[in-house]
């Protein structure tokens, strides 16, 4: 039998936008109880604590705050991303540093700082990683680096927390959110790309919170089914 969310109590980092919102909506819907880190405000009514997940000792202070106001966490979704494509050459350091940390450090840092938490309710544990951390692109070599490394570390997880918490790799192609918007023309989908509806990945975030103890949905692939960079 599934796990029922009803009254489960879901952070989600990165909940404010694009996939993150998704899954707060999906938990929503389902009975469950979302919670959000982010640097923005999400929807209304949705607790939450503003945090810059490129801060990892920030990360872990927030959500040990937003742990303790829910009272224990059944599940943690690392949805918090960002990218800024270029040559290495071309993309400063610092941006390059802050796209690791938010996408790979803050990762670990948001899981590390929920693990008490988790293990008392034998929760669930879904990062979110990129079909770009399975298959590496020009121009975007912190991202990919991240999110190759979002991938290990679940891998990893998994091994290290079996039996203990479920642990799930979501591996999600491109999607209709704003996640493009703020690129050069030349790194934006082009017009005939085919995008995913982030409700549709979110659904698959969902499938995998709601297994029962002992069932674990190691790893999922999610995309377009013309997505061009998986495999």
């Amino acid at each position: 039998m599934s796990r029922d969310l009803n009254g489960s109590a879901i952070l989600v980092s990165g909940g404010s936008s694009g996939l993150g919102a998704a899954v707060v909506t999906a938990v929503a819907k389902a009975g469950g109880r979302p919670y959000v880190l982010d640097r923005r405000e999400p929807a209304d009514g949705v607790p939450w604590v503003e945090c810059d997940l490129a801060d990892t000792r920030a990360a872990e202070e927030a959500t040990r705050r937003l742990a303790a106001q829910a009272g224990g966490l059944d599940g943690v979704v690392t949805a918090a991303g960002m990218d800024v494509p270029g040559r290495l050459a071309d993309v400063p350091g610092e941006t390059w540093d802050r796209i690791v940390a938010v996408d790979l450090l803050a990762t670990a840092a948001v899981v590390r700082a929920a693990l008490p938490w988790l293990e008392r309710s034998h929760g669930t544990v879904v990062t979110v990683a990129s079909t770009l951390g399975v298959k590496a692109v020009s121009d975007a070599t912190a991202y990919c680096a991240a999110k190759f490394g979002v991938v290990g570390f679940t891998r990893a997880l998994a091994a290290e927390l079996a039996g203990q918490v479920g642990v799930t790799l979501l591996v999600p192609g491109g999607m209709r959110t704003a996640f493009f918007d703020d690129r050069e023309e030349r790194y934006k989908p082009g017009p005939d790309a085919v995008l995913n509806d982030p409700a549709d990945t979110a659904a698959a975030v969902l499938f995998a919170l709601s297994q029962p103890p002992g069932c674990a949905v190691r790893e999922m692939v999610v995309c377009a089914e013309q997505e061009s960079s998986y495999p």
